[in-house]
């Protein structure tokens, strides 16, 4: 605990990626420990802050900076793409870094500073294996037996991407928890709903597990772009239309990259009659 400090009540950052926002505390400069319970009251839109993902940034000794990650129901989450984007950006203007490590469970991650205000994380390699997904069951990811013929990937976390020729049409708030809690799924599963508008571009609509709907999310991103380059309904380099705005992805053999806009909203302090609220 050497060099911190615990001032009163908790300082954070929100932040977002195309509207998939974030409650960032850096652990480096306070002494917190974020549990579940804590996450889920700064989740709360209402009595809270409000976030789809909570990030932690602490130390660590073989990279950069290191992130642990919550959903909004306080369980914890491998990785949160626009998460990590959005941090490396705060870490590579508060540093003047345009070059990053960031480790997390997902292992240790690459960002970059592309220019225009752009920032780009190599995302790594994507799991196709039916164990490491995971999968309940030996099938095959590309044409899980559930209906609509969707394509599991993973991506640190597990993904579930269906390709359908209206991806407004859907009815996500119905279709997304009934997929997120299919049997095939023992880790349960984000969700995804994706439609092609050419060789290059998709549109995109997420459900993400113990969060719900979100206006973006970098690891759907990367996953949906996987699916679709593995069905051959695009090239591996791809530009997606989200809810919250526009990403790129590009799958090339050292992992799947991600660039994409960021944004530092506001620093806030949660009070201590916050913290100590049951």
């Amino acid at each position: 605990m050497s060099g911190r400090s615990k001032p009163n009540g908790l300082p954070f950052m929100k932040m977002h990626g195309l509207g998939n926002d974030f409650v960032v505390i850096d652990a480096r400069q306070t002494a917190v420990e974020v549990t579940a319970s804590l996450a889920r009251a700064v989740a709360d839109r209402h009595r809270g802050v409000g976030f789809d993902q909570l990030a932690v940034i602490d130390a660590d000794q073989g990279a950069d900076l290191r992130l642990t990650f919550f959903n909004a129901d306080g369980s914890l989450s491998a990785t949160c793409g626009n998460a990590t984007r959005c941090i490396a950006r705060h870490e590579m203007d508060r540093t003047g870094a345009t070059d990053l490590t960031l480790r997390t469970e997902r292992g240790i991650l690459r960002a970059v500073d592309a220019g225009d205000r752009l920032t780009s994380v190599n995302m790594g390699a994507p799991v196709l294996d039916w164990r490491e997904i995971p999968l309940a069951e030996a099938v095959d990811p590309d044409h899980l037996p559930v209906a609509g013929d969707p394509v599991a990937t993973g991506m640190g976390n597990p993904h579930c991407t269906f390709f359908v020729d209206d991806a407004e049409a859907v009815d996500l708030a119905m279709r997304g928890p009934e997929i997120e809690h299919h049997p095939l799924f023992p880790e349960r599963t984000n969700v995804q709903f994706a439609g092609v508008i050419g060789p290059d571009h998709l549109r995109m609509r997420v459900w993400e597990r113990g969060t719900g709907i979100t206006l973006a999310s970098g690891s759907s991103s990367c996953a949906v772009a996987v699916a679709a380059a593995r069905r051959g309904l695009t090239g591996r380099r791809v530009r997606l239309t989200l809810d919250g705005g526009e990403i790129g992805i590009d799958w090339r053999d050292d992992g799947v990259w991600m660039t994409g806009p960021t944004a530092h909203v506001f620093s806030g302090v949660l009070t201590d009659d916050f913290l100590r609220a049951p």
